[in-house]
């Protein structure tokens, strides 16, 4: 129930965002001398990805817009989904926010809740529309148009779409286009990010060139497997690390570095890795390996997507977003420490966030990350968000208690080789989070009282809560060892999918996304229009948890380390 924000200020990010906003401008007068001298045919597009965010200018009505729609839930006494990003953080994680389950922290600013998308009944607009015309508009592709109308383009110095979808991936989840891009599969995380409440997402990681290459310079698929399997344990695993810790992985060659990684007394092919290194490998030799951060450079994808109830794993064809991060500025542990206690005494003391950047280069949060996404326009095409639209990304990515290094996906991968595939909850179980005994999603049920953050999926409520009262039997089944999987779990019916689907596309043919963007099928009713108390009803009942963490414990990595949990 955080107002996150970001006033404190980093002079090397600072210095890495001019250099952006320069390089925009010098591209953007050298593409306007060019374009002079081009013949028509040349300035002739499509449609232009950036005429939007252009038009809108640095333009921002709703200054609050980082707080996320579910931060302004109706908890009462006894439901509590706060608790899984507001909690006792984990270092270098330095929020410690779990009193933001008791406390409405807002600014004045942010006590109106101006998410009133929320409180719209889409109902008559979603009989309006056939389900053959939506499965129509889900599966058409809206990610490859962007793609060629952002290629080549010298006005524009932001994140060009540089993977190749169409082109598709290598068994062991590489592009293969050559990008360097890897997709991975993980466990999303608890409430909004389930399929049953709206979106399917796939997600794809690049690190830097140097963690890609050999001491020679030359690029080594087994060097960059290394790296990727070292920054992997370095953020998935456990806070405490346990004596002799072991993180399984996919086949790495010991002999491209010359290190027993799995200590079995030879070098060969090993599966896992004993014990943390203290630098990277190859042409990134001189990096230290750092518990919990990841090198600057690091980039990630993330595509949010429609839900299609016949393709594999739920996943349309068509993007609602993309979104696009890389860490710019690699923050020593001062100044990670000096970032915290700045969001939280600027919160303390009501100010409203202040964000460098534009929506030409991006957002930079105050950790070193330059935030950028993509949303539809009202014909469906991926165009750049506004400077408000941008500010939704940062609540959530920018000082909160659960995340690692201001992330969700990657510390929640799929462990080794298993992990290292498209997304897909088939076959995937509800294992528990870190330090925890319980499955997840069935602790988060029963924190919640319903299986999204406002108790407003009546699917969910119908299948797992009859008579009011959570069946934990029938949640179970989808644990380690039982009969069902996540996809069981988590996806909607079809009805209830294609109904999701038709409520955002009315958002999307509105662009009223500085309203909302949940997919809502009804009011929502268990949502504070403006909060009066700041206190929640939480506090006095004092039903409160801080125990929740993003890393999960999965069975194999326990194995490994003797039951640690």
């Amino acid at each position: 129930m955080s107002r996150m924000h970001g006033p404190g200020f980093h002079l090397a990010s600072a210095l890495a965002l001019l250099g952006l906003v320069a390089g925009q401008w010098w591209l953007s007068a050298r593409a306007s001398s060019e374009a002079a001298a081009a013949p028509p045919r040349a300035l002739v597009a499509r449609y232009d990805p950036l005429a939007v965010a252009r038009a809108a200018g640095p333009r921002v009505e709703n200054a609050e817009a980082s707080i996320p729609p579910q931060c302004y839930t109706r908890t009462g006494a006894h439901s509590n989904p706060c608790y899984a990003c507001h909690t006792a953080s984990q270092d270098p994680n330095g929020m410690n926010d779990w009193h933001l389950q008791e406390e409405y922290a807002f600014s004045d600013e942010g006590r109106v809740n101006h998410w009133t998308n929320l409180f719209v009944d889409r109902r008559p607009g979603i009989a309006a529309i056939a389900d053959d015309d939506v499965l129509r508009y889900v599966r058409e592709d809206n990610y490859g148009p962007l793609r060629e109308a952002l290629q080549g383009r010298p006005d524009f110095a932001g994140y060009a779409p540089d993977l190749d979808l169409a082109a598709g991936f290598g068994p062991d989840g590489f592009a293969r286009d050559g990008s360097m891009w890897r997709t991975y599969a993980y466990k999303p995380f608890v409430g909004a990010f389930w399929p049953t409440n709206g979106s399917a997402g796939d997600a794809f990681v690049r690190l830097p060139l140097a963690f890609r290459t050999g001491p020679d310079g030359q690029v080594s698929e087994d060097i960059y497997k290394l790296n990727l399997a070292v920054l992997e344990a370095a953020v998935a695993g456990p806070a405490k690390l346990p004596a002799g810790f072991a993180w399984p992985t996919e086949p790495l060659d010991e002999r491209a570095v010359g290190v027993d990684l799995d200590r079995d007394g030879r070098l060969g092919a090993a599966t896992v890795l004993r014990g943390l290194p203290t630098h990277y490998f190859g042409g990134a030799a001189r990096h230290p390996v750092r518990r919990g951060v990841y090198p600057e450079g690091t980039e990630f994808l993330h595509s949010v997507r429609y839900l299609d109830p016949d393709a594999p794993g739920l996943m349309a064809a068509r993007m609602k977003e993309l979104r696009y991060a890389r860490k710019v500025d690699e923050l020593d542990r001062w100044a990670i420490q000096r970032a915290y206690e700045e969001e939280f005494d600027s919160r303390q003391e009501g100010q409203l966030p202040r964000w460098r950047g534009s929506p030409e280069v991006g957002l930079l949060g105050d950790f070193g990350w330059q935030l950028q996404g993509f949303i539809e326009d009202e014909q469906g095409r991926l165009r750049l968000q506004t400077a408000e639209e941008h500010r939704f990304c940062m609540g959530c990515h920018n000082g909160i208690g659960i995340t690692v290094d201001q992330t969700f996906s990657f510390p929640r991968k799929l462990p080794g080789a298993r992990g290292w595939k498209i997304q897909d909850l088939r076959g995937l179980s509800d294992v528990p989070a870190g330090g925890h005994a319980e499955p997840e999603y069935l602790t988060y049920m029963r924190r919640v009282g319903g299986g999204d953050e406002l108790r407003a999926n009546a699917e969910m409520l119908a299948r797992f809560f009859p008579g009011g009262a959570l069946d934990e039997a029938e949640v179970r089944r989808a644990a380690p060892g039982g009969d069902r999987d996540l996809a069981w779990l988590l996806a909607p019916s079809r009805d209830r999918a294609l109904a999701l689907d038709k409520a955002y596309w009315l958002i999307v043919r509105e662009q009223s996304f500085t309203r909302g963007r949940d997919a809502t099928l009804a009011p929502a009713e268990n949502v504070h229009r403006e909060i009066g108390s700041k206190a929640t009803e939480l506090a006095a009942a004092e039903t409160r948890w801080l125990d929740a963490r993003l890393q999960l414990a999965w069975p194999e990595v326990q194995a490994l380390n003797h039951g640690a949990p």
